[in-house]
């Protein structure tokens, strides 16, 4: 797994031995190109970041900032060792993610947020997607015309979005991503989404 472009480009990534499912970079690529222009300047949250390859790609790309929260030790490991390599710079909370979620100050936003949770239920038998898209909290942590990248697994159902507004959905062999805009963010007459309408 590598960075696919900007100026870290071409450079190969520690993936941790454990635990971990790296977004390949075909999809990275996919992604990092329906975003076009607006990973420039901007504040990215990565949200099981894992070996950090999605906030670091955005920093690569031109993004100003990156905080990136991961649980797992190994994998914070693997993010500092890649911002490391790569020469960018990025914050780092070895954290949960819900945790983080109902703990952090909605008033930092972010102008993209990715999530590639694990594709298996949480301890309460919840699945991460449905978790993530009815958490109150997530659509405040993200700025005016902000996007959350959320990856999960094709064909499993999505819970009736009551925060969240889909704006794109596609599917990458394993692997379907999601492109989401928090819904009171939308106001009426606003601008659509750059590049997805």
């Amino acid at each position: 797994m590598r960075v696919v472009a900007g100026s870290a480009g071409g450079i190969l990534l520690q993936v941790p031995k454990r635990g971990v499912r790296p977004t390949m970079d075909r999809v990275k690529a996919a992604i990092f190109s329906s975003l076009g222009s607006k990973v420039m300047g901007a504040r990215i949250l990565d949200l099981f970041a894992g070996s950090g390859a999605l906030g670091i790609e955005a920093l690569s790309r031109g993004a100003t900032f990156a905080l990136f929260v991961e649980q797992d030790r190994q994998s914070v490991g693997a993010i500092e060792k890649n911002l490391a390599k790569t020469r960018l710079a990025g914050r780092i909370l070895q954290q949960d993610t819900f945790d983080f979620l109902h703990r952090f100050n909605s008033t930092q936003k972010f102008d993209l947020i990715f999530a590639d949770p694990p594709y298996e239920k949480t301890k309460s038998g919840e699945r991460f997607t449905e978790k993530l898209l009815t958490n109150e909290n997530l659509p405040h942590l993200l700025g005016p015309d902000g996007v959350f990248v959320l990856e999960k697994r094709p064909g499993e159902a999505l819970p009736e979005m009551k925060l969240w507004r889909l704006i794109r959905q596609k599917t990458y062999g394993a692997t379907e991503v999601l492109f989401l805009s928090a819904l009171h963010n939308r106001k009426s007459g606003s601008v659509p989404v750059s590049g997805f309408e």
